[in-house]
């Protein structure tokens, strides 16, 4: 092999030594681990949140505060790999790390422990970041700063190679790995096997990258003997400037606060699932294996381009939420990839020489954990709706090449015309919402555009002159941040009076009329989704609305049971609390609700007043996730038992398994029902608690109500149900009435605590919607 010369600054010539077997394999080995560690690092984030999952409620924020976790021990990693830099002896290096290994090893299999007890709905954050501390910290943190460690022996072990100057191509390497492990897992991990075989499978990969370490390890130990002496430490560069580091971590923190806004954003409306969480984190890792590619597939010009187009169009559509759901999250993935290609690639034209390696990662790791904490922790503290996505959405601008000169006469006439036309869409809804008349005018004017259609239609040249003012990255972002108030505004205040913001996300009561009710209704909604309805007139305040309307199925499955004589009912999901209107004085009635925040705004009068006015009596709420505190209730105590708990649009899916619903029957009297809502626009999730009931040997029903137009539009809604009992005389009073039929036959696979397929779920909503029985 030639000699190669110290252009780099790294030192004066160094002459190569003679290629022998063990160099020639070194390389490949080193390539090997980093893969390796990489994957195990990256598949266990989806499998650990499962696992956690449940005792939550499903909710899209574990993902997102398990992700803060994550990033934190990664940091952690990081800055161990960092300091141990400071032994000079990579021989003993490489038995500090073996050793660590070996300890985490003992916290093999993974699992959750029950150290800390149930979460409490009030503070589950604390009791999260410590469960997974101390189920799966030691070995996440000690095998995430296997990558950078790995480089920086390779640069000593590699010194006087030509492979030996870039180190850092291995970091593509890594997130390769990553990248590949983080897809397969709900493509084919998750849906091939349970959760047991996963967990045990991914302890024998940790043995066997222990083993290519101690492969390693004899690697060094060869070198030395062949040589009689330690790989020399690499000549020391200027340490970096403050500036620069705070520009890496802001560099570094912006991917990171979108990758989980985004998984937010599109998770609340689907479900919180594995499929929706990996895409963004695997493209997250795409774009650092582009970025430091020494030809990148996609250049930092091309990059540019295509990220101030979709930048431009996301923080429109963003506030609205209107879109179809596949639309939509192929627009948003996009920009969300071209926005952390972009700050990614800012970043590896950035680097640092080699013997600055794992500090540059530690940088980087510092520009994670922010990010994600401004996401996860801190932003649900600040604000009372989901503004931290948008608003890095503009910031992210800043990111682009900056250009100190005065702006042309053009520029200058694009930003007015940004400004005067987000002037004129705030002004139209402002004048809409306020000046109840000018429904009426503007109808008579533009008949065939609602409200937020015609404000979009007003801010899409806008989007177009922000487009203009690409390559002026302060103007450029100042034309973002114009649209985004203004679209922001026209969202906002079209249809929210009043929100309010928790752990499980934003919750909003929206004033809408109906004249046919007597004027206001209040509409409860989280994301998109109503969760509840109340006309606000005396005289209809007390009928239960939306899906609970007596011709629905749940409505009907209530005045079914209290037929019968006196009712104990339970309900899991509070929403508005319109099942309170059922309550009779010879019921009992007993709410099961995850978050405090619901509870208290359904008993808020100023709100609703099911629970407080239409009730008769007491009702009762339980706070916590539904599957935990349902265990301490009585067996063969309830006669109606209905499980309505979305999160958003969707079932949590722990409360749909057959353990779960057979939790449900042991909890029924011989004729008790359990009612399962599963309403739903996004995924086809009848079929999978079917077939749960047939797997349990427990008779069915099917109930489908298809919204009658003829009645007030606020007044009811299609809803979607299925009926099991203990027992064939529990349904005998549902069979003949209207909306109810047997269940179809299914070869869908019965949801368990071990699989869950929401992929699949996915899949069959593209389907056609079932025909009216």
């Amino acid at each position: 092999m030639s000699d190669t010369t110290g252009d780099s600054g790294l030192g004066p010539t160094v002459s190569a030594p003679p290629v022998r077997p063990t160099d020639r394999l070194t390389p490949l080995l080193f390539a090997a681990a980093i893969f390796t560690s990489a994957s195990l690092v990256f598949v266990v984030q989806p499998m650990v949140t499962k696992l956690v999952l449940p005792m939550l409620g499903g909710s899209p924020a574990v993902w997102n505060t398990a992700m803060v976790f994550f990033q934190a021990a990664l940091l952690g990693g990081y800055l161990y790999a960092h300091l141990l830099q400071r032994i000079a002896s990579i021989k003993l290096q490489v038995a500090v790390h073996l050793a660590l290994l070996l300890l985490a090893a003992l916290f093999l299999p993974l699992q959750i422990n029950g150290w800390l007890g149930d979460p409490d709905p009030a503070a589950p954050i604390g009791w999260l970041l410590a469960t997974l501390t101390l189920s799966v910290g030691a070995p996440f943190a000690v095998l995430s700063a296997t990558a950078p460690l790995l480089q920086a022996w390779f640069a000593r072990v590699r010194a006087g190679y030509p492979d030996g100057k870039n180190p850092y191509v291995l970091y593509a390497a890594s997130n390769l790995g990553s990248f590949l492990a983080l897809l397969s897992y709900p493509f084919v991990i998750e849906p091939l096997t349970n959760l047991f075989g996963q967990r045990m499978g991914w302890t024998g990969g940790y043995w066997a990258f222990l083993l290519m370490i101690a492969a390693l390890a004899y690697v060094v130990w060869r070198r030395r003997i062949d040589r009689e002496a330690e790989p020399a430490q690499l000549a020391a560069t200027p340490p970096m400037a403050w500036r620069e580091k705070i520009i890496l971590i802001l560099l570094a923190a912006a991917p990171s606060s979108l990758m989980l806004g985004v998984t937010a954003h599109l998770s609340t409306d689907v479900a919180s699932a594995p499929f929706l969480w990996v895409i963004p984190l695997a493209l997250y890792l795409l774009t650092f294996v582009i970025a430091f590619q020494t030809r990148p597939w996609i250049p930092l010009p091309v990059t540019l381009v295509v990220q101030g187009a979709l930048g431009a169009m996301v923080v429109l559509i963003v506030a609205f939420r209107t879109l179809d759901i596949r639309i939509a999250f192929v627009v948003h993935i996009l920009a969300f990839f071209f926005a952390a290609l972009m700050c990614h690639q800012m970043l590896a034209s950035r680097r640092p020489p080699p013997d600055r390696l794992t500090e540059f990662y530690l940088l980087l790791s510092v520009g994670g954990v922010v990010g994600g904490a401004f996401t996860a922790l801190l932003a649900p503290v600040i604000f009372n709706m989901v503004w931290e996505y948008p608003l890095v959405l503009v910031l992210v601008g800043l990111a682009r090449p900056w250009d100190r000169r005065r702006l042309r006469g053009d520029e200058i006439g694009a930003l007015a015309a940004v400004a005067v036309l987000s002037a004129a869409a705030a002004g139209l809804s402002w004048w809409m919402t306020s000046d109840p008349g000018a429904w009426a005018a503007l109808w008579r004017l533009l008949p065939l555009f609602p409200l937020q259609t015609l404000c979009m239609l007003i801010l899409g040249p806008a989007v177009v002159c922000a487009f203009l003012m690409r390559d002026r990255a302060q103007a450029f972002t100042a034309a973002l941040l114009m649209i985004g108030l203004s679209a922001q505004f026209v969202a906002r205040g079209y249809d929210a009076s009043y929100s309010e913001r928790s752990f499980f996300g934003v919750m909003r009561v929206a004033v809408q009329q109906d004249e046919q009710l007597g004027g206001d209704t209040h509409i409860l909604t989280h994301g998109t989704t109503w969760h509840g309805a109340q006309a606000r007139d005396p005289r209809y305040d007390c009928q239960p609305a939306l899906y609970y309307h007596p011709l629905t199925p749940i409505g009907q499955s209530a005045e079914i049971v209290q037929a019968r004589g006196p009712a104990r009912i339970g309900v899991v999901g509070q929403g508005a609390g319109t099942m309170a209107a059922y309550k009779r004085a010879e019921d009992s009635l007993t709410f099961f609700e995850i978050d405090p925040m619901v509870d208290r705004m359904s008993r808020d009068p100023q709100w609703f007043t099911y629970i407080s006015d239409c009730a008769v009596g007491e009702v009762g709420t339980v706070l916590g996730d539904a599957r935990l505190t349902l265990e301490d209730q009585p067996a063969g105590s309830y006669d109606l038992l209905i499980v309505d708990a979305f999160s958003s649009d969707a079932v949590p899916t722990h409360l749909l398994t057959v353990e779960a619903i057979e939790g449900y029957l042991r909890l029924l009297k011989p004729e008790g029902v359990v009612l399962l809502h599963l309403s739903n626009r996004n995924l086809e999730i009848v079929l999978p608690t079917i077939a749960a009931a047939k797997a349990l040997g427990r008779p069915a029903l099917h109930g489908l109500y298809v919204e009658d137009n003829s009645l007030p539009v606020m007044a009811i809604a299609s809803t979607e149900a299925v009926a099991i009992s203990p027992t064939e005389r529990g349904l005998a009073d549902f069979r003949g009435k209207p909306n109810w039929r047997e269940v179809p036959e299914t070869d869908v696979r019965p949801w368990t605590d071990d699989y869950v397929n929401l992929f699949g779920a996915l899949w069959r909503s593209f389907r056609p919607p079932p025909e009216r029985p």
